[in-house]
């Protein structure tokens, strides 16, 4: 069995009761956080500012549960989902749900904050332990005529019981981790790993004036000392921490379409600080720093399989910075005020005269640009350029990397056409025919390119290396392509990439040099250590630890002096990272992983531990764990660790593949082969399952239910290449050598050059000629 090493390189009576109350939350005291003074501190000064603020969804993102605030209906509404009742009710002034527990029974509790207002609204349950749940079953604030007034569930397709991921008592639902940090203000979770207890704490319940501007005590005095006289020289910072105005305007010269930057913006990014809380990522530290780049205190997720389509377009819930990267606009120096007035957070100008403020109206508010009837459907910008998908069952959001449609990329790869989304009935084809009747066969192909590279990689293309390598120079690609490109060619390191990677550990993008010495982690040891020490002093800590990560078999003590403390240094700074997520079963088993490659065994063993406490059926903690006992010769310990995965998780294919692996090893073979055989019919996506499946039949004579086998599997995944070598193998044995070359020359199309693949086709084709 492969080394599953991954996870560091790369949720009995029936009667109602009440549970006991909630631990408190800190009061939001002026001094909860150095320098937080507090948004009412602002109003006196910037009045106009406030006014704008009061009733945004940064001011309610987060409140206490009460008659002012909850818009759900609690008079007793009833809502039952699969067989699941939640009974919503008040108790005097109480807000109250009686609902499934974690043992399955009814249990009655209190609900003690809003979250969020529109178009739902969710509830926060609090418990002793300092840990609040947010409620799956949610309020559709909606109006009436529009579906809403309503309670629902976040899940309505799926069956959810105590234990699954989805559950609201699960780790996915819990607010101190996974919400808390962008709903309020100078938030600390502080959690207590020896005691797995929370005392979370914040400034401001809500998204206030200081969690974008910083800290703003310093501005406050300078500003009270300037009104009573006392201050001779204002400084030019206000005595913030950080200087948001963009500082230019637009400008379209003289027979141009579109407006230009007139100069370049000043003060810190917009969108690095908009991305703390609309992007999706993971945190780092509670060291945020208001201006640094966001890749220091968060580490962002790319344009990965499972969150965007193959050219880019959101698929899961990934929020707008990863979009917004993507696109012309942010190339150009769009910020996100120059559309949004960041107060209200409204945008600037209704309909189409938001976009035409830039791009003149005569040329692209008019038929001509979008051959739709004006004012009808397909005319408005956002139509075209900017596709909603809907999360959370009715909050459509809009995809934010501006593209250009492109039907022709959808009928060639499967990613949505924003046209026939609207025209239902016809295709993809029929609408990449009128773009060209329109627009002509030279039209513009758009700003994100990168399509055709990232579905080669995801189906393991044989050019896929050859068009990731590409896209990862080209300078005309955006930073977070180029970045995804990187972190791709990881799996596919040879001589036509690794110079593209190695020139990436240089990029001036922080996402680029994460990815690049992410990808790197393969190398061996030596050269590892030889490329990327020198990004042990990087600036931004999200690259720092990568280096870590990725160096995380390097013992400090066989180091030469001067390079200890270098390599300590972000080896703390990633085991701070770990920590600071320990309430998180993932981030237990990564630090099982790095104790375990730095040979502390002892400690990877307790981590392990750890993580099954805090999440019984979290499976990487079995799986992994279970490869770590294989590896020190302790299979009964190992098969201990699986057996018990499997009485938590019965369902799951890798815990019966592993254990199937263990008894060949262990020299059970029929007790195996029903293991392997549960593991494919669990998984039949999983082609390493299939495929591993067919490896044992066809060593225990069941040849041709082998050949059945790998068939199935090169069926579903028509470039996994070892299903196609077996069955080359395979039917050359039986005589079908027909059948075999067909497969021999499938995978030499996906290994070009590979001698054994040619000396096999070699032996086909003279056992042919010989019959």
């Amino acid at each position: 069995m492969s080394s599953l090493f991954g996870w560091i390189v790369g949720p009995l009576l029936t009667v109602s009761m009440i549970v006991a109350p909630a631990a408190a939350l800190a009061e939001p005291t002026p001094d909860s956080g150095p320098g937080y003074v507090g948004s009412s501190a602002c109003k006196t000064c910037h009045a106009e500012q406030y006014r704008s603020w009061l009733g945004s969804h940064h001011d309610l993102a987060m409140q206490a549960a009460t008659d002012a605030t909850v818009l759900g209906d609690f008079g007793g509404r009833v809502f039952e989902h699969r067989g699941v009742r939640s009974r919503f009710f008040r108790d005097g002034p109480r807000f109250m749900v009686e609902t499934q527990g974690a043992d399955g029974a009814q249990h009655v509790y209190e609900v003690g904050f809003t979250f969020g207002v529109a178009p739902l609204q969710q509830y926060l349950v609090g418990f002793p332990d300092g840990r609040y749940q947010a409620l799956t079953v949610a309020w559709d604030s909606r109006p009436a005529e529009a579906g809403g007034q309503r309670w629902f569930s976040l899940y309505p397709d799926e069956d959810v019981p105590p234990g699954d991921e989805l559950h609201w008592l699960s780790s996915a639902h819990n607010w101190n981790f996974a919400c808390a940090e962008c709903h309020s203000t100078n938030l600390r979770k502080g959690y207590d790993s020896a005691q797995d207890r929370y005392a979370t704490t914040w400034s401001e319940i809500d998204v206030g004036c200081e969690a974008c501007h910083g800290p703003a005590s310093r501005h406050v005095e300078l500003a009270e000392a300037a009104g009573r006289g006392e201050s001779a020289a204002y400084p030019a910072d206000h005595g913030l921490v950080v200087q948001l105005a963009p500082g230019a305007t637009w400008s379209a010269a003289e027979g141009s379409d579109t407006a230009v930057r007139t100069s370049a913006a000043k003060g810190a990014s917009q969108l690095e600080l908009c991305g703390r809380c609309h992007a999706r990522r993971s945190q780092l530290s509670e060291d945020y720093r208001h201006g640094a780049p966001l890749s220091d205190s968060h580490r962002v997720a790319l344009l990965e399989d499972g969150l965007y389509f193959p050219d880019g377009q959101m698929l899961d819930e990934v929020y707008v910075y990863g979009s917004f990267r993507q696109s012309r606009m942010h190339a150009a120096g769009v910020t996100c005020s120059d559309c949004h007035e960041p107060h209200s957070l409204k945008i600037r100008r209704a309909g189409n005269a938001l976009c035409t403020a830039c791009h003149k109206a005569e040329a692209y508010d008019s038929s001509r640009h979008h051959f739709h009837p004006a004012g009808g459907d397909g005319s408005a910008c956002v139509d075209c350029h900017m596709p909603a998908r809907t999360y959370m069952v009715v909050d459509p959001r809009r995809d934010h990397s501006f593209r250009i449609p492109r039907p022709d990329l959808a009928a060639s790869l499967g990613v949505p056409d924003v046209c026939s989304g609207c025209h239902k009935g016809r295709s993809a084809a029929w609408a990449a025919q009128q773009i060209r009747q329109w627009y002509g066969a030279d039209r513009r192909e758009g700003f994100q390119t990168y399509a055709a590279a990232f579905a080669a990689a995801r189906a393991d293309q044989a050019d896929a290396p050859e068009r990731l390598a590409a896209l990862a120079v080209d300078p005309a690609a955006p930073a977070i392509a180029r970045a995804t490109a990187l972190g791709a060619l990881g799996a596919h390191l040879g001589p036509g990439s690794i110079q593209a990677v190695v020139n990436g550990l240089y990029a001036e993008d922080a996402l680029e040099r994460r990815a690049a010495v992410e990808a790197l982690a393969r190398l061996d040891r030596d050269t590892r250590w030889k490329l990327l020490v020198p990004l042990l002093a990087d600036p931004v800590r999200g690259v720092r630890i990568a280096v870590a990560v990725a160096l995380s078999d390097v013992r400090v003590a066989e180091l030469e002096a001067a390079d200890r403390p270098r390599l300590q240094r972000v080896f703390d700074e990633y085991l701070a990272a770990e920590r600071l997520n320990a309430d998180r079963a993932e981030h237990w088993v990564n630090l099982a992983g790095f104790h375990a490659r730095q040979g502390m065994i002892d400690e990877s063993e307790r981590a392990f531990g750890e993580a099954l406490r805090r999440d019984p059926g979290y499976l990487p903690a079995y799986v992994n764990q279970a490869d770590l006992l294989r590896t020190l010769d302790r299979e009964a310990d190992a098969e201990r660790v699986l057996r018990a995965g499997i009485a938590a998780r019965p369902n799951a294919a890798s815990l019966h593949h592993a254990l199937g692996l263990l008894m060949i090893r262990t020299g059970r073979t029929e007790a195996a082969m029903e293991s392997l055989k549960t593991a494919y019919e669990f998984a039949p996506e999983a082609p390493r399952f299939g495929y591993v499946y067919g490896v044992a039949l066809d060593s225990s004579g069941a040849a041709l239910q082998a050949l059945k086998v790998w068939e199935a599997v090169a069926g579903r995944h028509p470039n996994d290449r070892d299903s196609l070598q077996a069955l080359a193998v395979g039917l050359h044995r039986q005589g079908l050598n027909e059948q075999a070359l067909g497969y021999a020359e499938r995978l030499r199309q996906l290994l070009p050059g590979n001698r054994s693949v040619v000396e096999l086709i070699e032996t086909i084709r003279a056992d042919q000629t010989q019959r």
